[in-house]
């Protein structure tokens, strides 16, 4: 079995955002520029889903997310931020772990199995801790491969 979706290294980092938009920006700037993407396109598609409702799950961690034209298959960028930041959670606390997915337009149960992965991913408090406490973007990359490879396994 393959992975559910698509994580280069270059969409793993650490940032710093002062709000919820800034943060939906800088998703979109790096999808754009990872998977070669329409960065004003995923912007929209990104906040048109954030409109329906918060996509900040609670207990620090949101899963932004959208369908959009022309993936060939899911993808994925994730942040760790350098702070906290108000994301308007279901529990009320600031997030600070953001994994983005983007999902081809008709792949309507891939896109709801991916974000089940990463939803699972994220709850697991273990993980939670040692994608804070990871030293760089290399670690973080290291610790979600090495979950996506495990759980396509």
């Amino acid at each position: 079995m393959t992975a559910l979706f698509t994580l280069d290294p270059d969409a793993v980092t650490t940032i710093r955002a002062d709000d919820k938009p800034a943060i939906l920006r800088s998703l979109a700037t790096r999808f754009a520029q990872v998977y070669d993407l329409a960065e004003a396109h995923v912007l929209e598609r990104i906040e048109e889903r954030e409109r329906l409702g918060s996509t900040g799950f609670g207990r620090g961690v949101a899963i932004p997310h959208a369908r959009i034209e022309g993936l060939a298959r899911p993808v994925a960028v994730f942040f760790r931020l350098a702070t906290p930041v108000a994301f308007d959670a279901a529990d009320g606390l600031p997030v600070d772990l953001v994994f983005g997915l983007l999902s081809p337009d008709q792949a309507g149960a891939a896109h709801l199995h991916a974000l089940a992965a990463i939803s699972r991913m994220m709850r697991d408090e273990r993980m939670h801790q040692a994608l804070l406490e990871a030293p760089g973007p290399e670690a973080l990359y290291g610790l979600l491969c090495n979950v996506i490879d495990r759980d396509a396994a």
